[in-house]
């Protein structure tokens, strides 16, 4: 298992998906104009190793595929995913065990959580240079600025790490920060989030808020970090659970905060509250530029990093981005929670192109009228995350809803909009969703593609079309004998049924 950045890339050069490149390149736009090339393709994580103005290479798109998150997580098949949501779902929900085989199951989750507790390295290798006071300039730092109409250079895979100041529990965040000067930066989080309540109980306390980023993790404890699971576990304990062992940390040299030990980079500094600056606009997930807002003042006063450091970045955007291939996989974890707590359902889906949260795709095994719009609505109030999704569609087991062939279908023959749509007005909303009439707060949509059952109609429902067993049978045997076998019916191609995809 890799526990660092570095032992990743050794994991995707081995396996054909990282790419070297020497040559000379820009980290103003021309790093992210490759790089979005390649995330439209599915093509390998990227590795600059010659940055105008930086004596440091740069990583990107190291999570660009599915593939390459569940490599992260030392996983082969999305479907591995589904086990580690089992153990968190224990975790969080954790009920008597009815039998001692299940005795046994939860018994081994807590033996999980012993082994996932962090651990110490005395010799840090992310302390190997250490930079203060006036020798210290984030301009040394090859952050990259990834649209035309961005404000400036930003730092977006660094994790950031800070404290309550009374009961010293930490947080640990994935936020975008915006450079400013050569030792001060915005960060950009939302209000609900960990740190902005650290910073608040800080200005209760008269205090400043101590914060450290660190750059060049492990990926899968960026995962660990992005996981907004409502389970009583720090983020380092998460980022054990999903490894199979705990994270190394240290102390920082000037602050009362663990970082991960084997990172490539960490910034300290504190935050003074009610202390702003202007931050943005930047381009955002939803495909638009997002505003202009004031954000806290981050004042960094000392860097630590490896020799010869890499620095891991990206960037949001309309997908394929990292981000949607990172909701991907999080998807795969949350369903055995979800099913947790809401037992009729099958399966569900957030596809990346409703922007990995925005529409979701969930499958019942009916079995009474009313259900696909009780599934709906216990969906939207199941996990926080799912609060800003705007549309819900039901449908029966039967459908494979990774399909959205399948889907439509579902929609198309068995939707009557009067009777099976049904929205939810002036509901809480993402601020960054320009759909909204008010900027805050929306509708939301639920669509019933459920096969109907009385009273929900007074009619038969049509019965479905299906091959006849025996012939199909037959075919099945007779395949070879046709002359059939060399043909590869198992890769559709979408573009030979009317669709345009590139």
């Amino acid at each position: 298992m890799a526990r660092d950045l570095r032992g990743f890339l050794k994991i995707l050069e081995d396996r054909g998906q990282l790419c070297r490149i020497k040559a000379l390149v820009d980290p103003d736009l021309e790093i992210a104009e490759i790089c979005n090339r390649m995330l439209q393709k599915g093509g390998p994580g990227l590795l600059f190793e010659n940055v105008k103005g930086s004596d440091y290479p740069i990583a990107i798109n190291l999570l660009g595929t599915e593939e390459r998150v569940c490599w992260a997580m030392n996983m082969e098949k999305p479907q591995e995913l589904e086990t580690l949501g089992k153990k968190l779902g224990m975790l969080q929900q954790p009920k008597p065990p009815k039998k001692i085989s299940q005795a046994v199951e939860f018994g081994k989750v807590l033996f999980d959580v012993v082994k996932a507790k962090p651990g110490r390295d005395f010799f840090p290798p992310c302390q190997q240079v250490v930079v203060e006071g006036d020798a210290l300039d984030l301009n040394q730092i090859p952050m990259i600025r990834p649209y035309p109409g961005d404000a400036g250079k930003i730092i977006t895979l660094g994790l950031v790490i800070t404290k309550d100041c009374e009961t010293g529990t930490p947080n640990v965040g994935v936020y975008r920060l915006q450079l400013q000067s050569r030792n001060t930066m915005t960060v950009h989080w939302l209000s609900v989030r960990g740190g902005a309540r650290h910073l608040r109980k800080a200005a209760e306390n008269g205090k400043k808020l101590e914060i450290a980023i660190a750059l060049g993790v492990d990926p899968l404890i960026i995962m660990a970090a992005a996981t907004p699971i409502p389970v009583d576990l720090s983020e380092w304990l998460f980022a054990g659970l999903y490894g199979g062992s705990g994270v190394k940390l240290n102390k920082c040299k000037t602050l009362d905060l663990e970082i991960p030990a084997d990172s490539e980079f960490v910034l300290e500094g504190t935050i003074t509250p009610g202390e702003m600056l202007p931050d943005g606009p930047f381009g955002d997930h939803m495909g638009y530029y997002g505003g202009l807002e004031d954000s806290p003042v981050v004042r960094f006063h000392c860097m630590t990093h490896r020799k010869d450091p890499i620095y891991l970045t990206t960037f949001s955007g309309r997908p394929p981005k990292e981000e949607a291939m990172m909701a991907i996989a999080l998807n795969r974890i949350y369903t055995p929670i979800l099913r947790q707590q809401v037992s009729e359902i099958v399966d569900f889906f957030l596809p990346m192109e409703a922007l990995s949260y925005k529409a979701a795709v969930i499958s019942i095994k009916k079995a009474y009228p009313g259900q696909a719009r009780r599934a709906a609505l216990a969906f939207w109030s199941a996990l926080p995350q799912f609060t800003y999704t705007k549309f819900v569609i039901v449908v029966d087991d039967q459908i494979n809803i990774r399909d959205p062939r399948q889907v439509v279908w579902a929609i198309s023959s068995k939707v009557d909009p009067s009777r099976d749509v049904f929205i939810l007005p002036n509901t809480p909303f993402d601020s960054l969703d320009f759909a909204s009439e008010k900027i805050g707060l929306g509708g939301r949509m639920g669509i019933d593609a459920t096969t109907k059952i009385p009273p929900e109609t007074d009619h038969e429902w049509g019965a479905a079309l299906e091959s006849d067993a025996d012939v199909a049978a037959m075919v099945d045997r007779r395949w070879t004998e046709y002359g059939l076998d060399d043909l590869n019916l198992g890769e559709v191609d979408p573009n030979l049924f009317g669709y345009d995809i590139q």
